[in-house]
């Protein structure tokens, strides 16, 4: 794995385990965010392992861009649906109207911690097979 992968992993796993932490802490709104910052960068990983990494934030058009590049996360494209609301929503006040129901709940924070971690291990697995 080069150096420009580990990086984005590595800021991945700090993603994770933040959110891990503001879970216990009763931090909902931060922990959604943090696992839907886990994914993005764990996708952004991927694609750096093909190619330059794309200024791409929404988690669905970087899910089309690594289906293009080949990789098989189709499986898990509700997943990424449910985590791209917490991109900017969960970021400013002003904006946490766009989510319906208002902030998130410790059921929306449990439920991204769970898929942020389930995508992590998968680009982590698919990583390794690449990696000779």
């Amino acid at each position: 794995m080069n150096k420009r992968i580990r990086e984005w992993i590595n800021f991945a796993d700090e993603d994770l385990r933040s959110a891990n932490v503001l879970l216990k802490e009763g931090i909902f709104n931060q922990a959604c965010f943090h696992s839907q910052q886990c994914v993005e960068k764990s996708l952004k990983a991927l694609i750096e392992s093909k190619e330059k990494v794309p200024k791409i934030h929404k988690l669905g058009d970087l899910v089309e861009f690594c289906l293009r590049l080949g990789f098989p996360i189709e499986n898990y494209r509700t997943d990424f649906e449910f985590l791209d609301k917490f991109y900017t929503s969960t970021q400013y006040p002003f904006i946490v109207g766009m989510l319906p129901g208002g902030l998130p709940t410790r059921e929306d924070a449990e439920k991204s911690l769970h898929t942020a971690n389930k995508i992590y291990d998968f680009v982590r697995r698919v990583l390794s097979e690449e990696t000779p």
